[in-house]
């Protein structure tokens, strides 16, 4: 599958370094140009390009950059995509230690449902919830013990299946967490924001709650 990550810390590095091993084509992006990621591209054989043309032709598109930062991407970048590609934002908000006040998610809008405004674009909320370290090193065959599970909210059943084999292939049980508007129940502070095997992040995403924790709230 043709991949494209926007963003390349820790999550976007990590996810580069295990895309590539199984062997997707992918090319890789971030704010400060092409000539910065000459490292991961020779570790991984990703290819790096400028942000305006990262997700041309792409079939998958992997946003993983700090939420404060997606009304800085360009317009237009996703415009030049395969068709029906899909689109997943790893991103959480946190307003004290990072972005800042932002009002419609204070409001109790979705982070997710929020960057799909921006980006003009149905997005599938995944990879929020893992670090990137379990990211790199806890992917494991189906049935072993210890295998982590990660949900995956988003409307599209089509492209959730394919986000969905993606988690399994990378060694992690998929959970469908629902529908875009029930992704706040994989946000920060939720009992889903931690490690999980399958039956325990089922339970985590049930017991939820709607209302932000104080340490996620500006």
């Amino acid at each position: 599958m043709k991949i494209a990550i926007i963003g390349t810390g820790n999550i976007g590095g990590n996810l580069t370094r295990r895309l590539t091993k199984l062997g997707h084509e992918v090319s890789i992006a971030n704010s400060r140009g092409p000539h910065t990621l000459a490292e991961l591209a020779a570790e991984t054989g990703a290819v790096p390009r400028d942000v305006t043309e990262v997700a041309h032709g792409a079939e998958l598109v992997v946003v993983t950059i700090p939420q404060k930062n997606v009304p800085l991407l360009p317009d237009g970048i996703l415009d030049h995509t395969a068709p029906n590609a899909i689109v997943i934002d790893t991103g959480n908000y946190y307003p004290r230690q990072r972005d800042g006040f932002i009002e419609e998610i204070e409001s109790g809008l979705p982070e997710s449902r929020w960057v799909e405004r921006w980006l003009k674009r149905p997005v599938f909320k995944a990879f929020n919830s893992i670090s990137a370290a379990n990211l790199l090193t806890r992917g494991l065959p189906a049935g072993s013990p210890g295998r982590l599970a990660l949900p995956v909210a988003g409307d599209d059943p089509a492209g959730k299946a394919v986000v969905l084999r993606l988690l399994e292939e990378l060694g992690f049980d998929a959970v469908d967490a629902g529908g875009l508007n029930e992704s706040w129940r994989q946000q920060p502070g939720t009992p889903s924001y931690r490690e999980h095997d399958a039956q325990s992040l089922r339970q985590a995403l049930s017991e939820a709650s709607a209302e932000r924790s104080a340490e996620f709230k500006a």
